[in-house]
């Protein structure tokens, strides 16, 4: 039923694709390119705020509050799968998705909805500008970053990993990849580099490249990606009237997809770190059932990412693009 769902905004999209582009190009080049400029560090700085709050003691407390043998967060890792989703509870499962759905209302509504309310007397001059359009998408990429971020943050959390470790961080980043990835394209390139991360977790591979820098620098080339991603799949809400309902479909839908695929994720490192008997090199039980276009879905790839990080830290220059 949820993938079914997630199909039907998937398709519904590509539908309205052609409306939504039209409104889109009708924005002047320069007024987009300074508005996803200046929304650019927003969306970054929002990235990296998205998961205050979120507290390793507090799930210690919680645990302990009905009497686990729990010290520290790692303790979680070595309890019973029951006594992990005793604590877990259901509310991640909903809450996150329910936000995102009223950020991409008011995002459509900015972007087209004011011609619903707006009296057809009112001419060009009551439509939105370019500027409000532009910056909409962009708010509203960055708003859907930042819950993806948080919601897997607060999953890492509940199975017992600390998402603020450098290499939790790069999970984290693969998580939201498979998560908001569609189509065929994208979603090899995001399962391969989770399967990879992951592995390379559970084998306790040793990380000391991984620096405070080279994370920063990570972390900005991926939220730029992702912000790509997520404004050419939301190009819906760029419709009179069906864009509100739209928006609101689409980014409750790609939220409940990262909160699955964090479950599904963390889930199976969990059984993996506490079971050493079970096959590690076993595909993820994700769906690759491909429902986006090609064209609207960035494929994204967290070891090209941390790559390239890693040569700007160095020093060396960056390969010229294709």
């Amino acid at each position: 039923m949820v993938q079914g769902g997630r199909q039907l905004v998937s398709k519904a999209s590509s539908a309205v694709g052609t409306g939504a582009r039209r409104v889109v190009d009708a924005v002047p080049d320069g007024i987009v390119d300074w508005s996803v400029t200046a929304a650019k560090s927003a969306r970054d700085s929002t990235a990296r705020l998205s998961r205050l709050g979120l507290s390793p003691q507090r799930v210690v407390r919680r645990h302990q509050q009905r009497g686990h043998d729990v010290a520290r967060l790692a303790d979680v890792r070595k309890l019973d799968l029951e006594q992990v989703d005793s604590v877990k509870g259901r509310t991640v499962a909903w809450a996150y998705p329910a936000v995102a759905a009223f950020s991409g209302a008011g995002a459509a509504f900015v972007i087209s909805g004011s011609e619903i309310v707006v009296p057809a007397t009112a001419g060009a001059a009551a439509a939105p500008s370019g500027t409000a359009i532009a910056v909409a998408f962009t708010a509203d990429a960055a708003a859907v970053l930042a819950m993806s971020s948080r919601s897997v943050g607060h999953i890492a959390l509940l199975y017992g990993y600390d998402p603020e470790e450098p290499a939790e961080k790069l999970f984290v980043m693969s998580v939201i990849n498979v998560g908001t990835a569609t189509s065929q394209a994208a979603k090899a390139a995001a399962f391969s580099d989770l399967s990879r991360l992951t592995q390379a977790l559970v084998r306790g591979s040793s990380w000391q490249i991984l620096n405070k820098s080279l994370i920063s620098k990570a972390s900005a080339r991926f939220a730029q990606q992702m912000g790509i991603r997520l404004t050419k799949k939301g190009l819906g809400k760029a419709v009179p009237a069906v864009g509100i309902a739209l928006g609101s479909a689409f980014n409750w839908a790609t939220l409940e997809s990262v909160v699955d695929a964090a479950d599904t994720a963390y889930r199976r490192r969990f059984l993996l770190d506490k079971y050493s008997q079970l096959d590690r090199t076993d595909a993820f039980p994700f769906d690759t059932d491909a429902d986006g276009e090609e064209g609207l879905d960035e494929v994204i790839s967290i070891d090209g990412i941390t790559e390239l990080a890693g040569d700007e830290e160095s020093g060396r220059p960056e390969p010229p693009s294709k």
